[in-house]
């Protein structure tokens, strides 16, 4: 098997060629090795060597023999040491999986390596100082988006067809943006969140994948949904497979659609034109569409945003060793003395302001069934642009920088809504542009449904970015 010939297959491809003898999966997982090697040469998109071996996985679940990453977010799987992409962490070992990474593996998934994410994962840029940049395929020179940055850039080159990544802010739908790839953040309680935690980040922050297509989305949220033991909330059941949905009839729908965002930030022209065109798309195929928004108080989303971020250093100062803050960038230990002074009245505010939000965006869909937003307000930037260890920035100032750059994508982990970004934009440049497009709570049904015609009627198969394994380079002594 080359490069080529296995970049050009999702995870649903591959799983199929395995199951019908046209390869084995220690052929696919060969080539999958060396693939990561080239890749993460030029990218920088793995945290650590490439595990030797894999992980442990079932040889009978949905994805056997499929390969597949984890993110240095943790704990994520036993023995897996996580860095949180800071060089203040020695390697944090956890003692067992996660709810969600026993369901990878019971799904067959072949973990081979953990991938890059920025300090804390708390930026919409992957360049930490203890990994350095990670490289977009689609060009170089520009990012990849964050945090769950390593992880689309791998899957983006062809290096893996699916890759672990997680979304407190837009950290799944981002660098599927930059990377051109699909890039789903589930309804609040669709996909298990323990043992160590019982409402991640307050309850904004979600995991799931990047993938390359729909169906790998819809095949994996049916692998890994449903509530783990002990939960404390979770998503109503799905009404059918979510694999049965990817070509199903959505029927009519009512879409609203916006490009302006709430923060007044400023929106690239050719990001908010992908949009549009998405939405006009699916007024041609029967949808009524719309130019409608829900009300959002943009002062509370930065009050939710503070008190998230806060929530996701609270653990480092209860920790028995703290980290050390001269190995830390910038804004991490801004945020540190930030969350050693945050009081309960402050957290009780930010439960206020996001009940009001959350009620907010519900109400507007109970007049709408989608929305259609811009993924990200700008292209890709170039590296640099965003500077995580920038002395200057104060906890407050540093989120409103990475919303000015993505302003559309933090309203929908306050308030929980299933929320996916499609790479149906190119600019004149050649780089994808995401459009984000948001379901009612709980209907990722109608989410595929949705994605799927869009997959048809603005299909993004064959591009491919500058640097990608689907060129047709050939992996040495693994050809048929």
């Amino acid at each position: 098997m080359q490069f080529h010939e296995y970049a050009r297959y999702d995870a649903v491809g591959l799983r199929d060629l395995i199951r019908a003898g046209e390869v084995t999966a220690d052929e696919v997982e060969r080539v999958a090795r060396q693939a990561l090697a080239v890749t993460d040469a030029k990218l920088n998109g793995l945290a650590l060597p490439v595990f030797s071996p894999a992980l442990d996985h079932a040889d009978d679940g949905p994805f056997t023999g499929v390969p597949f990453l984890i993110k240095d977010h943790g704990p994520v799987a036993k023995e897996v040491p996580f860095f949180l992409g800071s060089r203040s962490l020695p390697g944090i070992v956890p003692q067992h999986d996660s709810d969600l990474m026993a369901r990878f593996r019971a799904a067959g998934l072949v973990t081979l390596g953990l991938t890059t994410v920025p300090e804390m994962a708390i930026s919409f840029s992957t360049e930490s100082l203890k990994y350095g940049p990670t490289r977009n395929p689609w060009d170089l020179d520009r990012g990849v988006g964050g945090s769950s940055g390593g992880a689309a850039a791998l899957v983006a080159a062809g290096a893996v067809p699916v890759a672990h990544g997680s979304d407190g802010a837009g950290s799944i739908r981002v660098p599927a943006s930059c990377c051109g790839l699909v890039g789903l953040k589930p309804s609040r309680g669709r996909v298990p969140c323990g043992p160590d935690q019982g409402e991640p980040m307050l309850g904004m922050a979600s995991e799931f994948a990047l993938t390359r297509t729909v169906r790998d989305a819809a095949h994996l949220l049916d692998a890994v949904q449903g509530p783990g033991v002990g939960d404390k909330y979770t998503a109503p059941p799905p009404r059918g497979r979510y694999a049965d949905d990817v070509g199903a009839d959505p029927g009519s729908l009512r879409v609203a659609v916006t490009t302006q965002a709430w923060s007044g930030a400023v929106v690239d022209g050719e990001a908010a034109t992908a949009a549009v065109q998405a939405g006009r798309v699916l007024e041609q195929m029967g949808h009524t569409i719309a130019d409608a928004s829900p009300i959002i108080d943009w002062d509370a989303v930065m009050r939710c945003a503070v008190a998230e971020a806060v929530a996701l250093a609270s653990p480092l100062l209860m920790a028995p060793r703290q980290p050390d803050p001269a190995r830390l960038e910038a804004v991490s230990r801004q945020l540190l003395r930030v969350a050693a002074d945050y009081s309960a009245l402050d957290m009780m505010a930010a439960f206020g302001a996001q009940n009001r939000l959350t009620r907010s965006v519900g109400a507007f869909f109970t007049e709408y069934d989608l929305l259609i937003t811009p993924t990200l307000g700008r292209l890709p930037a170039p590296h640099g642009t965003l500077r995580y260890d920038d002395p200057s920035h104060t906890v407050t100032s540093w989120l409103q920088s990475i919303f000015d750059y993505g302003p559309f994508t933090m309203v929908f982990n306050i308030s929980g809504q299933p929320a996916i970004s499609l790479p149906l934009g190119r600019s004149e440049g050649g780089l994808p542009i995401g459009v984000q497009i948001i379901a009612s709570y709980g209907r990722e049904d109608v989410l595929f449904r949705i994605a799927a015609q869009l997959e048809l009627a603005m299909p993004w198969k064959e591009r491919s970015p500058r640097f990608s394994l689907a060129g047709g380079t050939p992996v040495p002594g693994c050809s048929p």
